[in-house]
């Protein structure tokens, strides 16, 4: 497989310093083992953004180019699993950092993703997010309580509700799709698609070269105000030039799209101009093979497990607990008193006179 690709990072017009860090792979393992590209976002402040998207680039590229195991996919799960232990571990769950990858292996592209940085497929002249954006805004969008338009305004956009980092597992979220010569993969973090569209990362990666392409939307976030740290990595596929054994494993993939579960969050982008297709919906030659383990409903429709549970999750039990234990109390003990006050003694009740009776009218004196 013949493959260009560009990256850049910037810390944009309002930061001082960056949170951002990207890496790709290099050297004999990508030749073994497929390309692959990484894209952290890190948040914790003091710095601990810094060193959780750090920890998170380098230990998904490590891990997975250290995995000698035959299934690839697993072993990218397992990476990012990885660095989520690694960044927990550091950090005592006070820093995090979203983590989106691409995997170009055999054929195949590979996307894994936590948190709201973005990956996007763009194939004959049309844009498509592949990854699901874990925020609060992309919850609500999805869910239709609220549209694309408002979501760009609204002031808690950024919240996400899965990172790594901050608990001691995580979720993945995987999506495989056959590659073809000629696709091209963006790779963004907020900063980046918060301020410049799909249609314009389209438009630009297809009409300037890999680095010019990359500079121009950096710029262009630039432009409408920097506010956040930027990063882009754009990946073309020149040719696939497969061996004849992974030809034929891509012929078979390529038969129609098995549906399987799929989480409850749909594939959107945040851009009104170009809806995303609905869940399920294929491109051309896509294979939705996603492992059911790695696309479990989301919290808003299907309780998770305890330890599943996402901050908005956990205040709600908080409340529900405070709530029925105060009943509790209010039931058990109707009357609490003070520390270092006691009631007083129980005093005798005061004999009651018996209800006075009518007195017996008397018979007038004899006349």
């Amino acid at each position: 497989m013949k493959l260009r690709h560009s990256a850049r990072t910037d810390v944009g017009k309002t930061r001082d310093h960056n949170e951002d860090d990207f890496g790709v792979g290099e050297g004999a393992g990508v030749e073994q083992y497929g390309e692959l590209l990484v894209v952290c976002d890190g948040m914790g402040g003091h710095a601990a953004g810094e060193v959780a998207s750090h920890l998170g680039v380098e230990t998904i590229l490590s891990s997975y180019y250290g995995d000698p195991s035959e299934d690839r996919t697993e072993v990218l799960q397992k990476a990012f699993e990885r660095a989520n232990e690694r960044i927990h571990a550091e950090g005592r769950g006070t820093m995090g950092t979203t983590g989106v990858a691409a995997l170009l292996y055999q054929g195949m592209l590979h996307i894994a993703n936590v948190g709201d940085s973005r990956a996007y497929l763009i194939r004959d002249g049309a844009i498509r997010q592949i990854s699901r954006d874990h925020s609060l805004v992309g919850e609500q969008v999805a869910a239709g309580v609220i549209t694309a338009e408002q979501a760009r305004s609204l002031y808690y956009r950024n919240v996400i509700t899965r990172a790594l980092g901050y608990q001691s597992e995580v979720v993945v979220d995987l999506f495989h799709y056959p590659l073809q010569a000629g696709d091209t993969i963006v790779l963004s973090s907020d900063g980046l698609h918060g301020l410049v569209t799909d249609d314009e990362i389209c438009q630009t990666a297809l009409t300037l070269p890999l680095t010019d392409a990359v500079d121009r939307l950096i710029d262009l976030a630039n432009e409408r105000g920097g506010t956040d740290n930027i990063t882009a990595i754009i990946a073309h596929v020149d040719d696939l030039d497969l061996p004849a054994a992974h030809a034929a494993e891509r012929t078979a993939a390529d038969q129609p799209t098995v549906e399987l579960p799929v989480t409850v969050v749909p594939d959107q982008s945040l851009e009104e101009e170009t809806p995303a297709p609905a869940v399920g919906a294929a491109m051309p030659g896509e294979l939705a093979i996603s492992p059911a383990a790695t696309l479990r409903p989301r919290a808003a429709y299907e309780p998770p497990a305890p330890r599943r549970l996402t901050w908005h999750g956990a205040l709600l039990a908080f409340v529900l607990f405070a709530a029925l234990s105060a009943v509790t109390l209010f039931v058990a003990y109707p009357s609490v008193l003070a520390p270092g006050i006691s009631a007083p003694p129980p005093t005798a009740a005061a004999p009651t006179a018996p209800p006075p009776t009518a007195a017996a009218p008397t018979a007038p004196p004899p006349t």
